[in-house]
Protein backbone atom coordinates (compact mmCIF):
# COMPACT_ATOMS: atom_id res chain seq x y z
CA UNK A 1 0.00 0.00 0.00
CA UNK A 2 2.87 2.34 0.72
CA UNK A 3 4.36 1.57 -2.64
CA UNK A 4 1.09 2.33 -4.30
CA UNK A 5 0.78 5.73 -2.53
CA UNK A 6 4.37 6.57 -3.43
CA UNK A 7 3.73 5.66 -7.05
CA UNK A 8 0.56 7.80 -7.12
CA UNK A 9 2.38 10.79 -5.56
CA UNK A 10 5.28 10.33 -7.93
CA UNK A 11 2.87 10.24 -10.90
CA UNK A 12 0.99 13.30 -9.55
CA UNK A 13 4.28 15.14 -9.10
CA UNK A 14 5.34 14.34 -12.69
CA UNK A 15 1.91 15.34 -14.04
CA UNK A 16 2.06 18.60 -12.11
CA UNK A 17 5.61 19.21 -13.30
CA UNK A 18 4.68 18.49 -16.95
CA UNK A 19 1.55 20.63 -16.66
CA UNK A 20 3.55 23.57 -15.33
CA UNK A 21 6.21 22.97 -17.99
CA UNK A 22 3.58 22.97 -20.76
CA UNK A 23 1.98 26.17 -19.41
CA UNK A 24 5.37 27.85 -19.09
CA UNK A 25 6.47 26.86 -22.59
CA UNK A 26 3.13 27.85 -24.10
CA UNK A 27 3.18 31.39 -22.69
CA UNK A 28 6.94 31.80 -22.99
CA UNK A 29 6.81 30.80 -26.68
CA UNK A 30 3.95 33.24 -27.30
CA UNK A 31 6.02 36.06 -25.82
CA UNK A 32 8.94 35.08 -28.06
CA UNK A 33 6.67 34.87 -31.13
CA UNK A 34 5.05 38.25 -30.37
CA UNK A 35 8.51 39.74 -29.86
CA UNK A 36 9.78 38.18 -33.11
CA UNK A 37 6.70 39.41 -35.01
CA UNK A 38 7.13 42.96 -33.74
CA UNK A 39 10.83 42.86 -34.65
CA UNK A 40 10.01 41.57 -38.15
CA UNK A 41 7.32 44.26 -38.56
CA UNK A 42 9.84 46.93 -37.57
CA UNK A 43 12.32 45.50 -40.05
CA UNK A 44 9.68 45.49 -42.76
CA UNK A 45 8.77 49.14 -42.13
CA UNK A 46 12.42 50.16 -42.06
CA UNK A 47 13.30 48.15 -45.15
CA UNK A 48 10.52 49.65 -47.24
CA UNK A 49 12.55 52.82 -47.42
CA UNK A 50 15.91 51.06 -47.38
CA UNK A 51 15.13 48.26 -49.81
CA UNK A 52 13.62 50.31 -52.62
CA UNK A 53 15.63 50.27 -55.80
CA UNK A 54 17.96 53.23 -55.80
CA UNK A 55 19.53 54.50 -58.99
CA UNK A 56 22.66 56.60 -59.01
CA UNK A 57 23.82 59.28 -61.47
CA UNK A 58 20.74 59.17 -63.67
CA UNK A 59 19.89 61.55 -66.50
CA UNK A 60 16.70 62.34 -68.38
CA UNK A 61 16.71 64.51 -71.48
CA UNK A 62 14.25 65.44 -74.16
CA UNK A 63 12.05 68.20 -75.53
CA UNK A 64 9.13 69.91 -73.83
CA UNK A 65 5.83 70.68 -75.56
CA UNK A 66 7.19 74.08 -76.71
CA UNK A 67 10.16 72.44 -78.46
CA UNK A 68 12.72 73.53 -75.85
CA UNK A 69 15.38 70.97 -74.99
CA UNK A 70 16.10 70.01 -71.37
CA UNK A 71 18.48 67.79 -69.41
CA UNK A 72 17.74 66.59 -65.88
CA UNK A 73 20.40 64.86 -63.77
CA UNK A 74 20.30 63.43 -60.27
CA UNK A 75 22.89 61.82 -58.03
CA UNK A 76 20.33 59.46 -56.46
CA UNK A 77 16.77 58.53 -57.43
CA UNK A 78 14.01 55.99 -56.88
CA UNK A 79 10.58 55.30 -58.39
CA UNK A 80 7.28 55.73 -56.56
CA UNK A 81 5.94 52.24 -55.80
CA UNK A 82 2.32 53.17 -56.57
CA UNK A 83 2.99 55.49 -59.53
CA UNK A 84 6.11 54.31 -61.37
CA UNK A 85 6.09 57.38 -63.62
CA UNK A 86 7.05 59.49 -60.57
CA UNK A 87 10.78 59.64 -59.83
CA UNK A 88 12.05 61.05 -56.52
CA UNK A 89 15.52 62.59 -56.79
CA UNK A 90 18.30 63.92 -54.57
CA UNK A 91 20.91 66.50 -55.62
CA UNK A 92 19.21 67.60 -58.83
CA UNK A 93 20.69 69.59 -61.73
CA UNK A 94 18.55 70.69 -64.66
CA UNK A 95 19.43 72.63 -67.78
CA UNK A 96 16.78 74.15 -70.06
CA UNK A 97 17.90 75.17 -73.56
CA UNK A 98 15.31 77.60 -74.91
CA UNK A 99 14.70 78.20 -78.60
CA UNK A 100 15.86 81.83 -78.26
CA UNK A 101 19.39 80.46 -77.51
CA UNK A 102 19.20 81.26 -73.79
CA UNK A 103 19.90 78.69 -71.09
CA UNK A 104 18.40 78.24 -67.63
CA UNK A 105 20.36 76.25 -65.01
CA UNK A 106 18.52 74.94 -61.96
CA UNK A 107 19.98 73.13 -58.92
CA UNK A 108 18.18 71.77 -55.87
CA UNK A 109 18.68 69.37 -52.99
CA UNK A 110 15.67 67.26 -54.02
CA UNK A 111 13.19 66.97 -56.82
CA UNK A 112 10.32 65.03 -58.33
CA UNK A 113 10.09 64.17 -62.02
CA UNK A 114 7.06 62.79 -63.84
CA UNK A 115 8.45 60.86 -66.81
CA UNK A 116 5.03 60.80 -68.55
CA UNK A 117 4.03 64.47 -68.35
CA UNK A 118 7.68 65.68 -68.09
CA UNK A 119 6.69 67.93 -65.17
CA UNK A 120 9.42 68.69 -62.60
CA UNK A 121 9.40 69.91 -59.01
CA UNK A 122 12.50 71.24 -57.29
CA UNK A 123 12.70 71.64 -53.51
CA UNK A 124 15.14 72.78 -50.83
CA UNK A 125 17.86 75.27 -51.67
CA UNK A 126 16.73 75.92 -55.22
CA UNK A 127 19.31 77.94 -57.15
CA UNK A 128 18.91 79.06 -60.74
CA UNK A 129 21.02 81.02 -63.21
CA UNK A 130 19.55 82.70 -66.28
CA UNK A 131 21.61 85.13 -68.36
CA UNK A 132 23.29 87.30 -65.70
CA UNK A 133 20.70 86.69 -62.99
CA UNK A 134 20.87 84.43 -59.96
CA UNK A 135 17.69 83.17 -58.36
CA UNK A 136 17.28 81.59 -54.92
CA UNK A 137 14.12 79.96 -53.53
CA UNK A 138 12.87 76.95 -51.60
CA UNK A 139 10.58 75.52 -54.29
CA UNK A 140 10.20 75.61 -58.04
CA UNK A 141 7.83 73.82 -60.37
CA UNK A 142 8.23 73.34 -64.11
CA UNK A 143 4.94 72.29 -65.69
CA UNK A 144 5.48 71.01 -69.19
CA UNK A 145 1.80 70.15 -69.56
CA UNK A 146 0.69 73.73 -68.72
CA UNK A 147 3.79 75.59 -70.01
CA UNK A 148 4.79 77.53 -66.90
CA UNK A 149 7.63 77.82 -64.45
CA UNK A 150 6.58 78.70 -60.89
CA UNK A 151 9.11 79.71 -58.24
CA UNK A 152 7.98 80.30 -54.66
CA UNK A 153 8.88 80.49 -50.97
CA UNK A 154 11.60 83.00 -50.11
CA UNK A 155 12.27 84.08 -53.68
CA UNK A 156 15.29 86.29 -54.15
CA UNK A 157 16.84 87.46 -57.42
CA UNK A 158 20.25 89.07 -57.76
CA UNK A 159 20.89 90.77 -61.10
CA UNK A 160 23.26 93.42 -62.41
CA UNK A 161 20.20 95.65 -62.86
CA UNK A 162 19.11 95.18 -59.24
CA UNK A 163 17.69 92.83 -56.63
CA UNK A 164 14.18 91.50 -56.11
CA UNK A 165 12.49 89.78 -53.17
CA UNK A 166 9.04 88.28 -53.68
CA UNK A 167 6.83 85.43 -52.54
CA UNK A 168 6.18 83.91 -55.95
CA UNK A 169 7.28 84.22 -59.56
CA UNK A 170 5.18 82.71 -62.32
CA UNK A 171 6.71 82.60 -65.79
CA UNK A 172 4.39 81.70 -68.66
CA UNK A 173 6.65 79.97 -71.20
CA UNK A 174 4.22 80.35 -74.11
CA UNK A 175 3.61 84.11 -73.78
CA UNK A 176 7.04 84.87 -72.21
CA UNK A 177 5.23 86.76 -69.43
CA UNK A 178 6.43 87.03 -65.80
CA UNK A 179 4.02 87.61 -62.89
CA UNK A 180 5.52 88.63 -59.53
CA UNK A 181 3.43 88.13 -56.39
CA UNK A 182 3.75 89.13 -52.75
CA UNK A 183 1.41 87.58 -50.19
CA UNK A 184 2.58 88.98 -46.88
CA UNK A 185 2.08 92.73 -47.25
CA UNK A 186 1.17 93.12 -50.90
CA UNK A 187 4.50 94.82 -51.65
CA UNK A 188 7.44 93.59 -53.64
CA UNK A 189 10.89 94.55 -52.46
CA UNK A 190 13.04 95.60 -55.42
CA UNK A 191 16.22 97.62 -55.88
CA UNK A 192 16.73 98.62 -59.52
CA UNK A 193 19.86 100.17 -61.01
CA UNK A 194 18.90 102.63 -63.76
CA UNK A 195 22.17 102.94 -65.64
Amino acid sequence: MIDRKKKLRLIQFFLLFFGLLIIYLTYYNKEIKVEQESISQKKTKENISEERDLFFNIEYSGFDLQGNRYSLKSEEAYFDELSPEIVYMKIVNAVFYFKDNTTLYVKADSGIYNNKTLDMNFEQNVKANYLNSELFAEKAEYSNSQSFLSIYENVRINDIQGNLIADKLLFDITSQKLDITSFSNGKINANVNLK
